[in-house]
């Protein structure tokens, strides 16, 4: 795919479609990377290949539900790491008295580590709790094209066909 650095470097105005000739068109994208590593193991020229999607939506996939469960778990995950670091970093539960012995009482390096697990939770609560644009379900978005064309340079168009075993077609 046109990559903008390279652009930039060239004095392009910016990204563009590549040009040259359609060697594979696809309905997902991983028969396209297929195809694509089928050009690179007959050492085609990985730089000269670009895979482009036509037609492109905004793909939402719902994941779970999201409740109050859910919300306080995470917080407390988060709050349990944060926890864990402060208290490495303050040192929580070692002590050295006068003599120079060090002493280690892993109640103190604990109870920091609960209590920010549970002000992590109690802090994801109340932020779901007062959220206005509230969702009762997890999701993640991601683009996706109806089609894809695996393009090569018109010069180049022999070495691909010949790497996948295509007869060479009169254009």
């Amino acid at each position: 795919m046109s990559d903008a650095r390279n652009s930039a470097r060239k004095g392009a105005t910016g990204p563009s479609i590549p040009k040259g000739i359609a060697i594979g068109e696809f309905q997902n994208y991983k028969d396209a990377s297929d195809l694509v590593e089928k050009l690179v193991a007959g050492d085609f020229t990985p730089s000269k290949i670009s895979i482009i999607g036509h037609e492109p939506v905004m793909v939402e996939r719902v994941r779970g539900r999201l409740g109050y469960g859910r919300i306080a778990l995470s917080g407390s995950l988060t709050g349990f790491w944060i926890g864990i670091l402060f208290a490495l970093l303050l040192g929580s539960g070692v002590s050295i008295d006068d003599s120079g012995m060090v002493s280690y009482s892993p109640n103190e390096f604990f109870s920091v580590v609960i209590i920010a697990a549970g002000v992590g939770m109690l802090f994801n609560i109340l932020r779901f709790a007062f959220a206005k644009n509230k969702r009762s379900f997890l999701s993640a978005q991601m683009p996706v094209a109806s089609r894809y064309e695996v393009i090569v340079p018109d010069t180049e168009v022999a070495a691909a066909r010949k790497i996948l075993g295509l007869a060479t077609l009169s254009e």
